[in-house]
């Protein structure tokens, strides 16, 4: 049998000529359709982001507390089996919620150190009131953080903490270190820290006896309240509200995208009080005192010296951070007494090195790199 291959007919024109067929026409409504459906996206998410219906949530990888102290709550996300040795301790700033770094899944630092095997612990301060006014420096750093280490330390086996602070949770993990060098140190890791207090924005600075009476900020609590932390950072940046809004009315259409709008702005505008005491020491040992570059540091009635932090140490700089400028933060590797001290740069802002693309693409695995090379890792 013979193969027949089958022709398809030209189009017969008027004339009796052949010819293509002519091509399906257009509907002429199609334009405004879609416009349509774009409005109706447009109306129900700005309903939606008004009304706070379907909220996108925030800090959502697996946890539980392991340990208290006041508002202190020490966190471990859940891992079937960690891979990677010592486990990593995260110490946030004062006066920011803790959920930045772990925002939404596939946005997230901690996720991905989870991922990657790390055994993950966060220290969450909680939000002060009048019980935490008088909390200092010898509360987070003499008290807090060593009985969390130690926790840390005994839940992980004892193979030591890897201490990673974020902003003035870096601040705070540099006194602690300095001032405990015989704790279960493993390595220290500060990100996006401020230093030179020279080099620091003057919105940041201006208080003290050149400036504005710390106990004016304060308010019947004894702190210094989240409105007043929040429009500091706002004054770093005066337009920054202005070019949000204007983003969220660009892009009110995307729903992936008013998601993580409201995600990072539920971080953005909801600080917490700074305690009164650590403002007033804040001021003189940092603000007037610089005295992580002059040497002149006492806690607990004892000198400190970022000599004495001899563990590898690797120190984060965002060069596009308007809050901690890299200049501010620069030589720190020179400063401590480690052998292994790294500084790591990065382009990024002071969110932008654990939130967003730059952070998964770049950012998040350069600091993983490090603490892998200077951990223990199953194979």
């Amino acid at each position: 049998m013979s193969a027949t291959t089958l022709v398809k007919p030209k189009a017969t024109g008027v004339n009796g000529d052949s010819s293509e067929r002519p091509a399906e026409v257009t509907n002429p409504l199609a334009p405004f359709s879609e416009m349509w459906e774009t409005g109706m996206r447009r109306w129900w998410n700005l309903t939606r982001h008004v009304m706070g219906i379907d909220r996108a949530p925030v800090g959502q990888t697996p946890r539980d507390a392991v340990w208290s102290n006041g508002k202190a709550v020490l966190y471990r996300y859940r891992s079937e089996s960690p891979t990677v040795r010592p486990p990593l301790l995260l110490v946030m700033s004062l006066v920011s919620r803790s959920f930045i770094l772990d925002l939404q899944p596939g946005n997230s630092f901690i996720e991905r150190l989870v991922a990657e095997g790390f055994d993950v612990f966060l220290l969450d301060w909680g939000v002060p009131d009048e019980e935490e006014a008088n909390n200092t420096f010898e509360t987070y750093c003499d008290e807090l953080l060593p009985q969390a280490v130690a926790k840390v330390n005994q839940m992980g086996g004892d193979n030591g903490v890897t201490v990673f602070g974020y902003c003035y949770g870096g601040l705070l993990t540099l006194l602690y270190a300095a001032g405990h060098p015989d704790d279960p140190i493993r390595n220290v890791v500060v990100m996006a820290t401020p230093v030179d207090f020279t080099k620091m924005p003057t919105v940041m600075t201006g208080v003290g006896s050149a400036g504005i009476d710390p106990a004016h900020l304060m308010d019947a609590s004894g702190n210094v309240p989240a409105e007043s932390v929040r429009a500091s950072f706002t004054l770093l940046t005066p337009t920054s509200d202005l070019s949000t809004v204007m983003d969220f009315w660009e892009h009110l259409d995307d729903e992936k995208f008013l998601s993580s709008y409201q995600a990072m702005t539920s971080w953005t505008r909801n600080h917490i009080p700074f305690p009164g005491a650590t403002m007033v020491q804040t001021v003189e040992m940092f603000i007037e005192g610089n005295g992580f570059m002059t040497g002149d540091l006492m806690l607990g009635g004892r000198k400190l010296d970022l000599a004495d932090i001899k563990a590898p140490f690797l120190n984060v700089i965002a060069e596009r951070d308007h809050i901690v400028p890299p200049e501010s933060t620069y030589g720190l590797d020179k400063l401590v007494g480690s052998t292994d001290a790294t500084e790591m740069r990065l382009p990024a802002g002071h969110v932008g090195l654990i939130v967003g693309n730059g952070a998964r693409k770049r950012s998040i695995p350069s600091m993983i790199g490090w603490m892998v090379q200077h951990s223990d890792v199953d194979k």
